[in-house]
């Protein structure tokens, strides 16, 4: 695959970095909310993590995609894991989603050998 999964997150960081100065009060209530939504509770972080990869590929959203990919990567989650909620994401999604896991994958494997 020709996407560099690694450089996407710097590139959307620092254009997220902008809109964080010109639109505050917006992105400290995303912030706030993302927060709130990944901290763990009845689900630990890594299942949450999963749930939002899976919305990610079957939303096909490559970026969110890269920022899940690298928040699973960091939590220590296996190859085999990740590729078993890829499959629940493609078994909801059909071909389109295959087509996306396909690119999770690649992001996986990317911030894996970082």
């Amino acid at each position: 695959m020709a996407t560099d999964y690694l450089q996407m997150t710097a590139d959307v960081s620092k254009q997220t970095a902008v809109l964080r100065k010109d639109i505050p009060d917006t992105m400290s209530g995303f912030s706030a909310m993302a927060g709130a939504a990944c901290k763990a509770g009845a689900l630990d972080a890594k299942t949450k993590e999963y749930i939002a990869l899976g919305i990610a590929v079957a939303l096909r959203c490559e970026p969110c995609i890269a920022f899940h990919a690298k928040a699973l990567v960091k939590l220590g989650v296996t190859k085999a894991e990740y590729e078993e909620v890829l499959g629940v994401a493609v078994y909801m999604d059909g071909g389109p989603g295959l087509m996306y896991a396909a690119h999770a994958l690649e992001a996986f494997d990317q911030f894996s050998a970082k």
